[in-house]
């Protein structure tokens, strides 16, 4: 017994850590449980709240799109306006 090389406290370490580390399916059902809770938490928007939200998007992105209409002939008519003047 007193000959007996002892173990280096690293490799049992090493050792007690891959016996405590759960399995993929184990890790992944564990994941899949605690998505599950947090979908639990969320507060979902009533259907008068996403038609609101779905209209203001809506406006915005045709305001957006005159704005983007307007600057871009406003610049095609100026590069026009400088060709003609250069040329």
């Amino acid at each position: 017994m007193a000959n007996e090389p002892k173990a280096s406290a690293k490799t049992e370490v090493q050792d007690s850590q891959k016996a405590k580390k759960p399995g993929f399916f184990s890790r992944v059902g564990g994941f899949l449980k605690s998505c599950k809770g947090e979908m639990k938490k969320i507060t979902w928007p009533t259907p008068k709240q996403t038609a609101k939200n779905t209209g203001i998007v809506l406006a915005t992105m045709a305001v957006v799109g005159v704005v983007v209409i307007l600057l871009d002939l406003f610049f095609a008519q100026l590069i026009s306006l400088l060709n003609s003047i250069g040329g």
